[in-house]
């Protein structure tokens, strides 16, 4: 009874508000799951390609990086207004402006992932008969990956917060049930929809850091080799007699 009576009292914390609303909130976190992977997906697919330009032909570089940073610098609200006129109230309105977002983290990381390889590995590539595009699969986005995985994390995580605005369309996910329960003062609303973004960015860092050290066992060993040496230069310091 007193489960039942925190809906009626309006409290923040209300047990049968996830009970009575668990298939609500299950869609929406869902929704803002769909929307944050696509956009994902989408603003890499799209950040390679004009990495690679950039890298390819210097003087396109400042240009693409700068059309980037321009982009990220327009407000949410703008951008979607911007681009309502292109793709109505739908969801592609929301994973376009998020895409659009994406490019400058990403863009920049995959750029300087890919000037990071070493011209010797190149070279080495080269020799061994290794087309432009061998080369840059097997040896140029391999040596990459650590930036652009990282450039991935950064960017997920912002993309589930900026997913919330998607709310103004009624496709925000999490956000939707946020903006909901701001116009009608649902507490518990507000503050479980807001926990549940804010554990679905912890949960997809984690998830992207695990599959990052599992894609790049090398860049771990060489910490460890890092540290091992960094330890016994210390202690050869410390044994030097004063």
């Amino acid at each position: 009874m007193a489960e039942q009576n925190c809906l009626v009292r309006n409290d923040w914390i209300c047990g049968e508000y996830l009970r009575s609303r668990s298939q609500e909130l299950i869609d929406a976190t869902l929704q803002h799951v769909g929307i944050t992977v696509a956009s994902v997906a989408i603003g890499v697919a799209v950040s390679l390609p004009l990495a690679l330009l950039a890298r390819r032909w210097r003087f396109l570089s400042g240009p693409i990086l700068g059309v980037t940073t321009v982009l990220y610098s327009v407000p949410s609200l703008a951008m979607f207004s911007l681009l309502l006129p292109f793709f109505g109230l739908s969801v592609s309105l929301v994973v376009t402006g998020l895409v659009l977002y994406s490019l400058t983290v990403l863009v920049r990381n995959i750029l300087a992932g890919l000037q990071a390889v070493p011209d010797e590995a190149r070279d080495a590539a080269k020799g061994m008969g290794y087309g432009p595009l061998r080369l840059l699969w097997e040896v140029e986005l391999p040596l990459a990956l650590p930036a652009l995985l990282a450039g991935v994390r950064i960017t997920t995580v912002s993309t589930v917060a900026l997913t919330t605005v998607g709310a103004i369309v009624d496709y925000g996910g999490l956000g939707t049930l946020i903006l909901d329960g701001l116009d009608t003062t649902f507490k518990a609303q507000v503050l479980t929809a807001s926990v549940l973004c804010v554990l679905l960015a912890v949960v997809a860092d984690l998830l992207l850091l695990v599959l990052q050290r599992w894609l790049t066992p090398w860049t771990r060993a060489h910490r460890i080799r890092t540290d091992r040496v960094s330890r016994k230069a210390a202690v050869a310091k410390v044994a030097e007699p004063a």
